[in-house]
C-alpha cells in the first residue's frame, strides 16, 4: 500500500525496541519509575512530515546523547506483539504503569464499546515507554496521554492543505487527486479516533511546549530545533 512509504522499516525499529529491554536491565524498580531520560510526543496533521523529522530528530539525539532512541508508533506496537518474545521482553523489563494512567483513564469517555481493552493497552504501553525515555513516540494521542509525566516533551506539526497533498503525493508516489482524498479520509480518522476515545482537541496548542508550520520548516529545521529545545530544557 502507498502509506508504508511514509513510515520507516519496522524491522530497525523493532531492534530499537530490544536495545529498550537491554538498557532496562540491571535498573532498580526505582531508576524505571523516575523517569529522568527525557520523552518526546510528536503530534501532526496527516500529510505533514512527521516521519522525516522523528529519523532526523533520532539520529541528532543519538549523536548528543551517546545513546540509543526509538521512535515509536502503532505500527512498531503492533508488529512487536506479533513477535511475542520481543514483546515480552520489553514490556517485562520496563516496569509498573503509574497510577495516574489509571485515574485517566477511568475518566475517559464511555464511548469505546469493544474497542475500550485495546486502547487501554495501547495507553498502557505508550505511559512505560515514556517512562524508559529517549523515546520519540509519533501520534496516538501520546501527547494527551503522558501530559502529567515531568520527563515528556510535547510537540505539534502542522501545515496548509496544499503542502500535505503535494507531500502525499510525492512520498507515497501517488496522484495529486488520490493524495488529496487520502488527506481528508485519514484526517477525519484521526480527528475521531482522538475525540472517540480521550474526548480532547487534539490541536489544543496548550498541549505543546512548540508548534511548528511545515510549509515554512523542512523536517531537518524542525528536528534541530526540537534537539535545540530539549537540550536547554535538560540544562535547566
Amino acid at each position: 500500500m502507498p502509506e508504508k512509504l511514509l513510515v520507516p522499516s519496522i524491522e530497525q525499529r523493532l531492534a530499537g525496541m530490544v536495545e529498550v529491554a537491554r538498557r532496562m536491565k540491571g535498573k532498580t524498580e526505582t531508576e524505571k519509575r523516575t523517569g529522568h531520560k527525557p520523552t518526546i510526543t510528536i503530534s501532526r496533521e496527516f500529510g505533514c512530515e512527521g516521519y522525516p523529522v522523528a529519523e532526523r530528530l533520532k539520529e541528532i539525539l543519538e549523536l548528543s546523547t551517546k545513546e540509543p532512541w526509538v521512535v515509536m508508533d502503532k505500527a512498531l506496537l503492533e508488529e512487536a506483539a506479533k513477535h511475542h518474545d520481543i514483546s515480552e521482553e520489553v514490556f517485562r523489563s520496563l516496569g509498573h504503569r503509574p497510577r495516574f494512567l489509571d485515574d485517566m483513564i477511568s475518566t475517559l469517555t464511555p464511548r469505546w464499546k469493544s474497542e475500550r481493552d485495546h486502547y487501554k493497552l495501547l495507553c498502557s504501553q505508550i505511559v512505560s515507554l515514556a517512562e524508559v525515555g529517549n523515546v520519540i513516540i509519533m501520534g496516538r494521542g501520546s501527547s494527551i496521554i503522558t501530559q502529567q509525566m515531568n520527563n515528556c516533551l510535547h510537540f505539534r506539526i502542522y501545515a496548509s492543505h496544499h503542502f500535505k497533498v503535494r507531500s502525499i503525493a510525492r512520498r507515497a508516489k501517488i496522484s495529486v487527486q488520490d493524495a488529496e482524498h487520502l488527506v481528508e479520509k485519514r484526517q477525519k480518522e484521526r480527528d475521531k479516533f482522538i475525540r472517540s476515545f480521550l474526548d480532547r482537541d487534539i490541536t489544543d496548542l496548550n498541549l505543546y511546549h512548540l508548534a511548528f508550520n511545515n510549509d515554512k520548516n523542512s523536517p531537518a529545521q524542525i528536528a534541530q530545533t526540537i534537539a535545540d529545545y530539549l537540550c536547554q530544557k535538560t540544562a535547566d
